[in-house]
């Protein structure tokens, strides 16, 4: 029976991720794969998400992320795990 616990995952996205859409295609994934969290831009240019789902759920997100949208270019990821929190939903922050 696959494992079906939720665990949380922090995730910084290092590369060309600003200004093209990546927050918002980041949603759109994590919604069609039934993720929970957040997503924000940081102030070094990077991406930095926190995310609640399986582990299933999660690597496909997480393999998504090394591509991200059309223009991104993805150098590294960086992920920790962590307390689950609960989130309902998957927004985009500030």
């Amino acid at each position: 029976m696959p494992n079906i616990r939720k665990i949380h995952k922090k995730i910084t996205v290092i590369g060309r991720v600003q200004g093209i859409g990546f927050r918002f295609a980041c949603r759109n994934m994590a919604n069609s794969l039934g993720i929970k969290g957040y997503v924000k831009n940081l102030y070094d240019g990077n991406v930095y998400i926190e995310a609640e789902g399986t582990e299933l759920q999660l690597r496909h997100f997480i393999d998504w992320c090394y591509k991200g949208p059309t223009y991104a270019n993805v150098s590294e990821i960086k992920e920790s795990e962590d307390t689950v929190k609960g989130f309902k939903h998957f927004d985009i922050t500030h």
